[in-house]
Parts: C-alpha cells; structure tokens; sequence
C-alpha cells in the first residue's frame, strides 16, 4: 500500500508501506512516517491518504481509507493549507472558514442525503526544530462520493440538453432550499461543486465559504469563485440566497453553451449574452435562468422554493424520467472495492481485484518456487538427461506454478501439499527411483530434501535482495 504525505511541500510523497497490505497488520500497525520530511502518515490514527484529489489557496484534499471500517471505506480528508503571502487576519479568517466547513457539513450533511457525511475533524500539531515552536495542521475527514461532477461531464460529454439542465437544476434547488432554510448560504456554487454519483444522484460539494444568514444577509468575506459570484458578492457586500440562485443560473448556462462565464457576461453593459439560435433552449426555462441571473439581488428570485415553483408551470418537461439524464452513469463499484479518484487527478489509486501479498507471503512463495525448481530438476534430468527439451520442460513448469500464485490459484495449504506430493512422487515412481540414486547416490531421501530445502533458501534470499533493493530505490529522495 502507498501512502501520501499530507505535509505541504514534501518533495516526494508516496511513501510505499508494504506491511500494510496485509490485512491484520494495517488494522493494528503503529504510526508510520513519510521517508523524505517525517511527516506521520497515519492520520488521527485512522486515515490512510493515498491519493491528491485536488488543491486550492486554502487548502487540499486527498483519497483516504478508513483502516478500522470493515471493508476500508473511502474518504475524502481535507487539509487546510493557507497560502504563505496571507496577512494574520485573512489567515484567522480562512481558518474560521475551515472550522465553518465541518460545522455545516456535521449540521446539514449527516441529516441531508445529497450533501457529503462529516467523519471527524481534528488538528496535528508538530514540533519545529526551534524550540517551543510548533507547526499546526487541521483536517477534516467527509464522506467520499463515487461519481463525476458537472465540470468533468461537461469536458467528456459536451453540451447538455434542456432536459438534463433542469433535472441537475431541479436537484440543487432542492438542496438550497434544504441549506436556506437551516441559515447557510453557500456562495460557491460551480459545476465543479456539483456532483452525480454512479446512481444519477446529484450531490452539492464544498461548504468551505459557507456563511450563516442573519435576518436574510450577511456580509461576504471577498471569498468566491470569479464568474460565479454575482455583484454583491464580488464587492464585498451582503450576500443573500438569491446570491447561490445567480451562481446556480451560471452553471446551468455554462452546462448548456460549454462556454465559461467569462465568454457569455458581457463586463461593459452588466450583461449576460449567452442565447444563441445554436442553443435549443426552451423560452420559459431561458426567462427563468435570466431572472436568476439578474445584477440586482432584489429582482431574482428571493428562495429556491419559489424557482421550484415556477419550474412546475412549465408543463411535463419539468418532470423528467430518468433516461433523460445525460450521460448515463455506470454501474455501482462493489462496496468491497476502493474507488478511484477522479479522472482529473494525476494519481490512480485502485485497489486490484487480486488481494496484494504481505511479506511473509512473498517470502513463503519463493521458497517454495525454489523447492519444486529443485526437485523438477532433478526429476527431469534423472529421465530426460540434461538436454534441451529438459530445460524446456523445467522452464515451462516452473512459470506455471509462478502464474498460478501469482493469481492465487494456490496459497498458503496449498503449497505444503504440492511441495510434499511432489517429494513423494520423486521417491516412488519406478522412472525416478532408478534415475536419481544415480545422481544423488544411495542416500536418496536426505540428498533429495536436502537439495530442494537448498534451492527454497536460494530463492528465498533473492527475493528478499531484489525486494530490499526496490524499497531503497522507491524511498530514493
């Protein structure tokens, strides 16, 4: 198993732990720690990074299994990583963001289906070389979801239909309406915050600018996503639901054209110019995405509720069947089985079909390949002579037992029983039995085992020399 290092910065962070493939040892192993910084690699004692998913001004997040869940459930672990050129102020306020994250996410996520679990959110603190200096790391451990968000379905599928719009739009609204009402105001809504699993269920990602509504406003902190955000919020004013509804309403344009928002918003005239006679787009769903998309918050629509109610004027294509999505998702991953991360990552993590061999079993195999590699030897040449068509023989059997621990056809019992055959049939078939005192002289079973224990510990030692030597090489800065 590989591990990433969280440390920001660390020059090389895949740190392969072998022992951990093992299934006993990763539920009961002590702290492990990143080869190049010393960074621990086992968060909270509990999460195991594997992979980068992504990285922002603020923070980072990376695939994580959860080694005391019974089948390693996947996680998302966030790490709040605030950039350097921060004043103490913007660095107090990112971290009360961050803080903020897993608050709305333990509020809204644990009751709400479409919004991502809160697992654990919990601080590392390091000691730095100078003394009584320490440096402090937060993270947060959220649900993982298995799927794609619009952003990555848009760049593989191109433009989406009127119908697929309305069912994603008819989805967020349903869990705005649900954040509106508990106070919060997401203010980052964003095809790449919004996400559809293997099932076609749409979740809303990201509550790391969350704010809480006071009496329907509240001020923004300047934190926002450029095209997205209206007016208000790009000037630091309040902010107010109808502020999700606008971002909302441009991603639903940018779903529909494929273009961003800064080739549709027109900076001189305040302007949205995004209809185009290429864009097959029902009139009333184009009047209600404009009315979202109005500079002034008092002219859009005031909640979710009520775009969700002149959604329902729009007759039977507000109600849309489940093969109207676009694409169509897979099949769901067997819930034993750790997903991969997203496309967009530059790292794969998947854990293979055929389970992964500790060391001991590693070490068991090439002892008995050396076993039965010394003892069909000796079996061929005492019949065969030494020959090519021996050395054939030899070669192909010895790939075959090779092959077929390798895909685990036979393991662990299985070895003692073919090594101990095998010996027996050396000493009892009438061909081998004339054959091999000639080669080994009359004490047949001693010289027999004794050469097969010698070629077992021949592999044996090999193995263990070119397994040493990846490892240096693998852990090389």
């Amino acid at each position: 198993m590989d591990l990433y290092c969280t440390r920001p910065g660390c020059p090389k962070p895949i740190n392969p732990v072998p022992d951990l493939d093992d299934a006993e040892t990763l539920k009961r192993a002590s702290q492990k720690y990143c080869t190049t910084c010393g960074m621990p690699l086992i968060l909270a004692d509990r999460y195991l990074p594997q992979a980068l998913l992504g990285q922002g001004g603020f923070g980072a997040a990376f695939l994580a299994c959860d080694r005391y869940s019974p089948r390693l459930r996947p996680c998302v672990v966030k790490q709040f990583q605030p950039s350097a050129n921060l004043t103490p102020t913007q660095l107090q306020t990112a971290q009360a963001l961050f803080e903020r994250e897993a608050e709305t996410l333990e509020d809204l996520g644990n009751p709400h289906p479409q919004i991502p679990d809160l697992y654990a959110y919990f601080e590392l603190s390091l000691p730095r070389s100078a003394p009584g200096q320490s440096d402090r790391f937060f993270y947060l451990a959220q649900e993982w979801i298995d799927g794609k968000t619009l952003e990555e379905e848009l760049q593989t599928s191109g433009v989406f239909t009127t119908e697929a719009v309305l069912e994603v739009l008819q989805a967020v609204l349903k869990i705005l309406q649900f954040v509106h009402e508990h106070g919060v105001i997401h203010r980052d809504i964003k095809p790449s915050n919004i996400m559809r699993d293997r099932r076609g269920v749409i979740y809303l990602l990201d509550f790391g600018a969350v704010r809480q509504a006071t009496k329907g406003a509240t001020k923004s902190t300047g934190i926002y996503s450029e095209g997205f955000a209206p007016p208000e919020q790009m000037q630091g004013a309040a902010v107010f639901p109808s502020t999700d509804l606008y971002a909302l309403a441009v991603t639903c344009v940018m779903l529909l054209t494929n273009h961003p928002p800064s080739e549709l918003y027109d900076s001189y005239t305040g302007r949205w110019n995004w209809h185009s006679p290429a864009i097959a787009v029902d009139p009333s769903v184009a009047a209600i995405l404009d009315r979202m998309l109005l500079a002034t918050p008092s002219d859009r629509y005031q909640s979710a509720t009520a775009v969700l109610q002149a959604l329902q004027h729009l007759g039977p294509r507000s109600s849309l069947p489940a093969s109207a999505l676009a694409p169509s998702p897979p099949p769901p991953a067997p819930p034993t089985q750790l997903p991969p991360p997203p496309a967009h990552t530059s790292l794969q993590t998947t854990r293979p079909a055929i389970a992964p061999f500790s060391t001991l079993e590693l070490l068991a195999n090439a002892g008995f390949t050396g076993f039965q590699a010394g003892l069909l030897g000796l079996g061929l040449i005492s019949v065969l002579g030494t020959s090519l068509v021996s050395g054939g023989f030899w070669l192909l059997l010895l790939l075959g037992l090779i092959m077929a621990q390798a895909r685990r056809l036979i393991e662990r019992v299985d070895l003692v029983l073919i090594a101990a055959t095998s010996l027996g049939i050396m000493l009892v078939v009438p061909a081998l039995r004339q054959g091999v005192p000639a080669l080994v002289g009359r004490n047949v079973l001693l010289t027999v085992l004794a050469l097969a224990i010698f070629t077992g510990l021949i592999a044996i030692a090999a193995t263990t020399l070119f397994r040493l030597l990846y490892q240096l090489l693998a852990r090389r800065p």
